[in-house]
């Protein structure tokens, strides 16, 4: 263990500050897509008995009209986060008809990519705004793409942890620099160590063979509608999932807070050849928002985010660079196909030792070799990381990811106790146990589960998809809402729709000026 953690562990531990870690905050999105009977995406439009996907906090789509975003209030304890999650399925339930909610990441088989419907926002400026940005999105990366549905863990430390450690430290600067710098430091040893992320709760070994159009790729036929690898844990994390050769070379550096605003800032600023050759319109309709690298800057694809939450009007890089970095958000996590809500408390337990770990151990800054060796250890895991004897690269050294891994749930082991210490239980400690298990023993991992039960079943991954979509339907319809929580859904439900129409009566101002705000928006930002 580093001198650092070690100090850290006992300055936490001391009982002054032991209720401190009970009030991390956890948040969680899911997205999944509507699909009919068939299993095959859904065509209608977003359920008005939903509320409005513009003005509705916690029911939205992402890409297309037919996926769902849930989105959970941030919350002290997780397991009432996962409570309110649970719910939102529930309900949803209710106003679903025959439709139900795709169970995995990867998509059910799709329509022509034509067919896929964009996510509609209504008339006024900013659901128009939100509309051209998805048309820039299917131009760029195709709308296959983009009906790839994941979980996102949003997770914060405690506001009075960060003068604490800060004191501890000795570190001189205002109190938002240190929790913003801590901040970057967390993603850095994330970046570090997050293909075992991938290792444990990855869960898309298998896709629907139509999802590649024909394009040429390394898979193996599970069936004829079905591709595979053998060790893969997450197809969805690999370069099959979100590819962009302008965002090829924009890897924004984690070494602190500006370096990582300023290269968005740029890319949202810098035209792009082959985005510049094709323009913002055509036959007089918007395409997309610009011709730069990103439209906006939420179009890089990481598998972390810094993050502020935003006030209206203001952009998300603008809030980051007033205000400090808030929370991060973990964007890299499957939904786990046999869970009715594509996640659990064992693994949002283990998510909250590991992050912890991030945040408070050693974080020196990257260099380019380590930089690179991030990348390839991440994509190794995601398309081999089951493969008996697999090594990966630490300190320019090879080392078998089992070794690794068993070492790092090590160095997690006193975290998961200061946690179970803080909060009463040995809930953390045994969210540990689970995934050291599975270090082990590759066959416990979801990845390993879902060909495991595909094979069992002697169907492909939409048949197997389907089946779990049914069973999780069936969970959510048995056990209806209390009548006061679905009232609550109801009421927000209709307020969001009186939002929306309030928004498109009273909008003032022409589209294009509105457009050309935006983006000066993020130009006037000074350096």
């Amino acid at each position: 263990m580093s001198e650092l953690l070690n100090r850290r562990l006992n300055l936490l531990g001391e009982p002054a500050n032991q209720a401190l870690l009970a009030q991390c905050l956890h948040g969680i999105e899911r997205e999944c897509l509507r699909v009919n009977a068939d299993g095959r995406l859904a065509q209608t439009p977003h359920p008005e008995a939903l509320g409005s996907a513009l003005t509705n906090e916690q029911i939205t789509t992402d890409y297309s009209e037919s996926l769902l975003e849930f989105i959970t209030p941030a919350l002290t304890d997780p397991a009432k986060t996962l409570q309110s999650l649970e719910s939102i399925h529930r309900f949803v339930y209710t106003r679903l008809g025959d439709e139900y909610l795709w169970s995995p990441s990867m998509p059910c088989p799709l329509p022509a990519e034509e067919d896929i419907p964009l996510a509609y926002y209504g008339t006024s400026n900013i659901g128009k705004l939100k509309y051209v940005y998805r048309q820039g999105l299917s131009l760029r990366y195709g709308r296959t793409m983009q009906c790839i549905a994941g979980i996102h863990y949003n997770f914060s430390l405690p506001e009075k942890l960060w003068p604490l450690l800060k004191a501890a430290d000795g570190f001189v600067g205002t109190d938002r620099d240190y929790q913003s710098s801590a901040y970057i430091a967390l993603i850095r040893n994330f970046r570090r160590y997050s293909w075992l992320l991938m290792y444990l709760f990855g869960a898309s070994p298998a896709l629907d063979a139509g999802f590649l159009r024909g394009r040429a790729h390394q898979l193996e036929q599970f069936d004829p509608q079905t591709l595979y690898l053998p060790y893969a844990t997450s197809l969805r994390m690999s370069d099959l999932g979100y590819q962009s050769n302008a965002q090829a070379g924009l890897t924004p550096c984690y070494n602190d807070l500006a370096s990582y605003t300023d290269s968005l800032r740029e890319a949202v600023a810098t035209p792009y050849g082959p985005y510049v050759e094709v323009g913002t319109h055509k036959d007089g309709e918007w395409v997309q928002l610009n011709t730069n690298i990103l439209q906006i800057e939420n179009e890089y694809y990481s598998n972390i985010r810094p993050k502020r939450v935003t006030y209206t009007g203001e952009r998300p890089i603008q809030a980051l660079m007033a205000r400090g970095v808030q929370y991060v958000e973990v964007r890299c996590l499957d939904i786990n196909p046999f869970l009715p809500t594509g996640i659990d408390l064992t693994e949002a337990r283990f998510i909250d030792a590991f992050l912890l770990l991030c945040a408070l151990d050693e974080s020196p800054q990257l260099g380019g070799s380590e930089c690179a060796s991030c990348t390839q250890n991440f994509l190794s895991v995601v398309k081999e990381g089951r493969r008996p004897d697999l090594h990966l690269m630490r300190d320019g050294q090879s080392v078998e990811l089992k070794q690794w891994a068993a070492e790092l749930l090590d160095r997690i082991a006193p975290l998961a106790q200061l946690l179970d210490q803080g909060l009463g239980g040995e809930q953390h400690a045994q969210a540990l146990a689970a995934q050291r298990a599975k270090v082990q023993d590759a066959s416990l991992t979801p990845s390993a589960q879902v060909l495991a039960q595909m094979r069992e079943h002697q169907e492909g991954f939409a048949d197997f998809s389907m089946r779990m979509s049914r069973e999780h339907a069936a969970y959510f319809r048995e056990q209806a809402l209390p009548p006061q929580e679905l009232a609550e859904f109801e009421e927000k439900a209709r307020a969001s729709l009186v939002e929306q129409t309030e928004l498109e009566q009273n909008e003032v101002g022409d589209f294009d000026v509105f457009v050309g705000a935006y983006q000066a928006s993020i130009l006037a930002i000074s350096h």
